[in-house]
């Protein structure tokens, strides 16, 4: 039997856009071999032509004794990458996802692009999927939304191939329904994580962390349509799907949000200890991104339980561990948070300077639109109670303008009161009044 030199697995293997049956006539081919030759005593000289013709498809099996009778790899006979080769991109596929995991996310980004062309030429759609998806995870991060989602919808199309098992489709799913969460697109985000979770259940592969996040992440739709005690049976059964896997990351993510729904309905020492209970977790596991994000949560509920000397440290601890992991949009978070404290306390001068601080570090992040709202609100507010009220009109317009993107009609009428508010400083009771009016239409939430 003829055997194949490396120039020509090279050449063959340069053509990743080649089926199965066009690679194996020209491997015969370079071989010396006929359609006869290659069948030998196994199989006729026409079930030969007919794979190579694309009118059958071998079994993994008759790949392998081909291969054998080609000295080729059966990975290169059936994909055109040898195992080798494989491996190769395999690794640096894994290398560019233990970045994601560490949210060393611009250098994941950068190694994501850099290994796109070596993921191409395997032309395995599998590999593509995978580098596909932790690319898309590292821009949403970033705040590259809309371009994580073009990636992940390519991933949707290839994970529609007979390759890829239910729990791949539902893993890319469940990433664009975060994507669309982001982008607030929030009744689409639902039906994602909907379709998403009905698939995964319908799986016998285990899927209870991915149902576990996709719980969680429904839940948080569920809170920003005001959906509490949705948000919460999807929380409890998100809890509890973690817990029973060990997962202590996951079961921190899911106190935390736990901790946001309590906070939500007033149920402030309930939502407190939901998130110490999390501060525990990400303590334990040298988390500091989300043990800042926790801390602030921690300074508003210290505040609303009447500690305003404890909720400023928290939120200054908040501030400190974002600015050293180098995480703006936590730092303005925390920023914002120290504003509404001191426009709540009198000091309106710190307040003002605080949220537009919180202003420049979200520049025109879109996943954050909400609190870019927010922090335009407290100048608003910072401002009109320093009768600047020209200042204030343009800031209560751009929260409003900010809150239209949110399917949030809480946050709207948060920005509604606050032009009442405004109009009745002017003396302007009729538009105040249509004002208050709109908001009592709506469910006042005005969140700290």
């Amino acid at each position: 039997m003829s055997r194949l030199t490396a120039t020509t697995q090279r050449a063959t293997a340069a053509q990743p856009s080649l089926r199965l049956g066009e690679r194996l006539r020209q491997l015969r081919v370079a071989a010396g071999m006929t359609q006869t030759d290659l069948a030998g005593e196994r199989f006729s000289k026409e079930y030969v032509s007919q794979i190579e013709r694309g009118k059958t498809r071998p079994t993994p099996e008759t790949i392998d004794w081909l291969a054998v009778r080609l000295g080729v790899d059966a990975g290169f006979l059936a994909n055109g990458v040898s195992a080798d080769e494989r491996g190769r991109v395999d690794a640096v596929i894994a290398r560019a996802e233990a970045l994601l995991e560490a949210r060393r996310n611009p250098e994941a980004i950068e190694e994501f692009a850099n290994l796109r062309s070596a993921v191409l030429a395997t032309g395995l759609a599998e590999l593509e999927v995978r580098a596909l998806s932790g690319e898309a995870t590292a821009l949403m991060r970033e705040g590259q939304v809309r371009e994580a989602l073009e990636l992940l919808d390519h991933a949707r199309q290839l994970t529609e191939g007979v390759e890829f098992s239910n729990l791949e489709r539902v893993d890319v799913l469940f990433r664009i329904g975060v994507a669309r969460f982001k982008l607030s697109s929030v009744q689409t985000a639902i039906n994602l994580f909907d379709e998403s979770l009905k698939l995964a259940e319908s799986t016998e592969l285990p899927s209870d962390h991915l149902r576990s996040n996709i719980l969680a992440w429904r839940s948080r739709c569920y809170q920003r349509r005001r959906d509490l005690e949705a948000a919460r049976e999807d929380v409890e059964r998100a809890l509890e799907l973690a817990e029973g896997l060990n997962d202590r990351h996951t079961t921190a993510d899911i106190f935390f949000t736990a901790s946001a729904i309590a906070d939500r309905e007033g149920h402030w020492v309930l939502a407190r200890s939901y998130a110490e209970r999390a501060k525990a977790i990400y303590e334990e596991l040298e988390d500091r991104r989300n043990l800042g994000r926790l801390m602030n949560n921690l300074g508003g509920l210290n505040f609303l339980l009447g500690h305003p000397d404890e909720a400023e440290s928290f939120l200054k601890d908040a501030f400190r561990i974002a600015l050293e992991i180098g995480n703006d949009e936590g730092a303005a978070h925390a920023v914002n948070s120290l504003a509404q404290v001191h426009l709540r306390t009198g000091d309106t001068q710190r307040a003002e300077e605080q949220a537009r601080h919180a202003l420049e570090l979200l520049g025109d992040r879109v996943d954050f639109i909400d609190e870019i709202g927010n922090a335009q609100l407290v100048l608003g507010r910072a401002l009109l109670e320093q009768d600047r009220l020209d200042e204030a009109e343009i800031a209560f317009r751009a929260a409003e303008q900010a809150f239209d993107q949110l399917s949030s009609a809480s946050h709207r009428a948060s920005a509604w009161v606050a032009q009442g508010d405004l109009a009745t400083r002017r003396g302007d009771d009729t538009l105040a009044a249509r004002l208050y009016r709109n908001a009592a239409e709506a469910l006042q939430d005005v969140r700290f």
